[in-house]
């Protein structure tokens, strides 16, 4: 099968394009503003380099079977709606565009940002963003939507919080458990908002690798929820670093400068996610962090 990653140099798009290039024939599409080539290492497809948001660039790609869209701007705080709508909604409109002139399936990211602080655990149907990151990712799966008489299979995955190798070079959108645990194996007592009580569906990469697998064999439209279904506070997580490094840190607790744009708590309904596209979690969190830490070399 030939498979377009875009953003394949990011963090998720890196781990699909390393992970499927055993078994299909796999081109990467990334600017690297944000991604970086070292992500890259040990990948021998094609690499285009340039804009989801020039039609030539993407055309470049010629005709794969299918395109996992990950390109886009993560960083939650950052505050310029324009560029966050640029890249993220337009660049997709372009990729879908593409996508259906050319009848290709297309799994892409969205984001449990579209969430905001809604009720848990979080439903597909319901939607709250608070910052422009959550609302350029409800923007796209509207966008999907409108789309999904057009043909192709299109298939939504509402990523929760994602953490595993080759995000280091995400730097400060980088997950918290690796900011954590880079403080924690320096000795430094890992800093978190007051009071660490805020919660989080912290979901291994791997999993979200094989959950962009089991959307490609899907058989109808969906946008569905990509979590392990459990929220971990802050204040475990590092309990579970502490167990992890072979530490004893406290953690120092700051205020939350992102108060008016910050969810509190993000735990995914996994139901529509195992019922229409057959995924399931299967690392925990310190199972998750035990393989992650021993693959980077901190432990």
């Amino acid at each position: 099968m030939k498979i377009l990653v875009t953003g394949g140099a990011g963090f998720v798009g890196s781990n699909l394009a390393i992970s499927l290039q055993d078994d299909h024939e796999v081109s990467v599409l990334d600017n690297f503003s944000s991604g970086d080539s070292h992500n890259l290492a040990g990948f021998d497809g094609n690499v285009i380099t340039g804009d989801i948001r020039d039609a030539a660039t993407v055309a470049k790609a010629g005709k794969p079977d299918v395109i996992l869209h990950q390109a886009a701007i993560t960083d939650t705080t950052i505050t310029d709606q324009g560029i966050v709508f640029s890249v993220n909604v337009e660049g997709f409109r372009n990729v879908l565009d593409y996508a259906i002139s050319k009848g290709i399936d297309l799994v892409y990211a969205s984001s449990a940002g579209v969430y905001g602080n809604g009720p848990v655990p979080m439903k597909e149907e319901e939607s709250a963003p608070l910052n422009s990151y959550g609302f350029s990712k409800l923007a796209m799966d509207n966008l999907a939507k409108r789309h999904w008489d057009s043909g192709i299979k299109i298939i939504g995955l509402r990523y929760f919080n994602v953490f595993g190798p080759r995000e280091r070079y995400k730097k400060k959108a980088a997950s918290m458990i690796y900011q954590l645990a880079l403080q924690m194996a320096a000795g430094k007592s890992p800093r978190i908002f007051k009071h660490g009580e805020q919660m989080r569906d912290h979901i291994y990469v791997k999993d979200v690798v094989h959950a962009n697998l089991m959307a490609m064999n899907a058989k109808g439209n969906c946008i569905v929820n990509v979590g392990t279904g459990k929220a971990t506070s802050f204040n475990e997580v590092v309990g579970v670093l502490n167990e992890v490094l072979g530490k004893d840190l406290a953690p120092e607790y700051m205020d939350n400068p992102y108060q008016e744009g910050y969810q509190n708590n993000t735990q995914a309904s996994t139901d529509n996610a195992e019922k229409l596209i057959g995924f399931g979690a299967k690392y925990s969190l310190q199972k998750g962090v035990q393989e992650y830490l021993t693959e980077i070399g901190m432990i």
